[in-house]
């Protein structure tokens, strides 16, 4: 008996083999957020313990909590991150508002947005679990979103002009253009920011279940509580239970998740297919039948958006357009000018009133001598960051054959919180009698390096083969080469990596400064050490104080130095390819 054609409408009839197994998949992905959306609208009344055991049978279920709250807060970094990214990429006036604004919000502190929002929505969802739980959801957000936000906007302001071209030649509008040019170029920088966002939130999501604010501890069943209650009870059996059940979900999730959009992202790089990132769960679904039929109804359905007529206008005649321009501009630049006052004059008044109204103006001194400190400390994360993964991200994104082994290793690395090792940083510095306010660098340096590695093997791996063709008929080698071609390929992906290491390095400063295994409590001189005591000791002008200051040394550094090296970035990446 013949078999109908693969792909053809009689085979897909009935199901093969392949679909059942993704069914089972899809099946066990819906029973689990079923379960986790079940758990997170429990009642909870203010005050209220929720009952966290140190069972080790109950870890599966606290892995798949965290999980659940850490993918609902990835979805919504990816909208907000192609809304806000592209908004800032497009509109000058918006760019204006949107990267300052991005950078003061990664400059705040999780417990700062912690000891905010969980009022904030405890208020809104009365007497249910979805309040603490929205506002761990909030604090993983702010984790993961800011670097992602950046990524988009660095991948449309550097679109190689050649391609540009090409859509006006094609005739494409604005809409058409976004979804077929801008957005398939951003989606692998995006994907690779994606993933140190997801190594990101485990870093706080230790501090996110598990938060004494105002000697109050809120505790939501997950493994980043479970690591925290370990911890306080210097329980090494449990904290190593822990790291097992971690190893398996961040494993579980790169595999279904990330390396199968990694695979299906090969077709925007433009590689070899040699090169090409491989996944089996992606090929799994490519050999279904009813999965890659209902893709297949997607995709019609989704062209018929991109291309729909009423979306499809053409822009108005030059002369018009010049004609209507002035007018137009001048209101809009009103209107920006009002909101930005606005907006500038209502936070001094609420700044004043709360804070230094309440404080003296030496405390106000000594909060700004410690954020230099912590300044000190993130640059030398920085630089210390830099130094060891430049040449391995370059040497990893060089070879893709070597990054599909090193990517889900570093997936690991970078998940690994900074508290588990505390216990091991806490012997050391005590036995040695070593120093923490040096020894803190290397603990910031845990939870930021990966951010500098993940952009700089996203812009190797992204280098066009013209370019390495060129070098090697140049036969460019040793500095010479480091210095004209590996160095300025990846420049603008080290700097935006680079942006939001600072930025993750201030907010690592608060449990990098302030460690604690058992009673044993070791602080270093600095602004994050300052925040997370008094947040403990529910001091709120002093926290308020900290984040102010804090949110002013990165504004600052990033206005004076950050983004002058990101407008140099972005020049030298458009001449080059102009």
């Amino acid at each position: 008996m013949n078999r109908p054609i693969y792909g053809t409408p009689a085979n897909r009839l009935l199901p093969n083999l392949w679909d059942i197994l993704a069914l089972l998949f899809i099946t066990a992905i819906i029973s689990a957020a079923c379960f986790a959306g079940s758990h997170m609208s429990a009642p909870y009344k203010v005050g209220q313990v929720v009952p966290l055991s140190m069972k080790s049978s109950l870890l599966p279920e606290y892995a798949l909590l965290t999980i659940a709250r850490m993918f609902i807060a990835l979805f919504f970094s990816f909208l907000f991150a192609f809304i806000v990214g592209t908004l800032a990429a497009k509109n000058k006036r918006a760019e204006k508002l949107l990267i300052p604004l991005i950078d003061i919000l990664q400059s705040i502190p999780i417990l700062g947005y912690m000891s905010i929002s969980v009022t904030g929505f405890i208020a809104l969802f009365p007497g249910s679990l979805w309040g603490p739980e929205c506002a761990v959801i909030f604090v993983v957000f702010a984790s993961q979103v800011w670097n992602m936000t950046l990524s988009v906007y660095q991948s449309m302001r550097t679109l190689p002009f050649d391609l540009i071209e090409l859509t006006q030649i094609y005739r494409l509008s604005l809409w058409q253009r976004f979804w077929k040019l801008e957005v398939p170029h951003a989606i692998p920088g995006l994907l690779w920011n994606a993933m140190i966002s997801m190594s990101a939130g485990w870093f706080f999501i230790v501090a996110s279940e598990a938060i004494s604010i105002n000697h109050q501890s809120i505790f939501l069943p997950g493994i980043g509580a479970y690591i925290a209650t370990a911890i306080e009870q210097k329980n090494l059996g449990a904290i190593g239970l822990a790291i097992l059940t971690m190893l398996v979900v961040i494993v579980f999730y790169d595999q279904l998740f990330f390396r199968p959009l990694l695979a299906w992202s090969e077709k925007f790089r433009g590689g070899d297919a040699e090169d090409a990132q491989e996944s089996w769960f992606l090929n799994l679904l490519q050999r279904t039948d009813w999965v890659k039929h209902l893709a297949l109804k997607y995709a019609v359905f989704s062209n018929r958006i991109v291309n729909a007529k009423f979306l499809l206008k053409k822009a108005p005649a030059y002369k018009v357009h010049v004609m209507m321009e002035q007018p137009y501009s001048l209101i809009n630049n009103i209107l920006w000018f009002g909101l930005i006052m606005i907006l500038l004059i209502s936070s001094a008044l609420m700044t004043w009133k709360f804070i230094f109204h309440a404080l003296p103006f030496s405390a106000v001194v000594e909060t700004i001598f410690l954020g230099g400190v912590t300044e000190l400390r993130v640059l030398a994360a920085i630089i210390l960051s830099s130094l060891i993964w430049v040449p391995i991200g370059i040497y990893v994104g060089m070879r893709p054959s070597l990054a599909k082994v090193f990517q889900p290793l570093s997936q690991i690395l970078a998940a690994f919180p900074a508290n588990l090792f505390f216990p091991v940083f806490v012997m050391c510095l005590l036995e040695f009698h070593l120093s923490m306010n040096i020894f803190s660098v290397f603990l910031m340096m845990l939870g930021t390096q990966w951010y500098v590695l993940f952009n700089v093997i996203a812009g190797a791996t992204m280098i066009p083969k013209e370019l390495k063709f060129a070098a090697k008929n140049l036969q460019l080698k040793g500095w010479v080469k480091w210095k004209r071609f590996y160095l300025p390929a990846i420049f603008p992906f080290y700097v935006t990596g680079a942006i939001t290491a600072a930025g993750g390095a201030w907010n690592a400063s608060i449990v990098s400064e302030y460690v604690s295994w058992g009673h044993t409590t070791l602080i270093a001189t600095g602004l994050g050490g300052y925040i997370t005591q008094n947040t403990i000791e529910g001091h709120f002008p002093e926290i308020g104080l900290g984040v102010v200051v804090m949110s002013a040394w990165v504004v600052g550094i990033n206005l004076f130095f950050w983004r002058k090296l990101y407008n140099y970035a972005e020049q030298r990446f458009r001449i080059e390819r102009d």
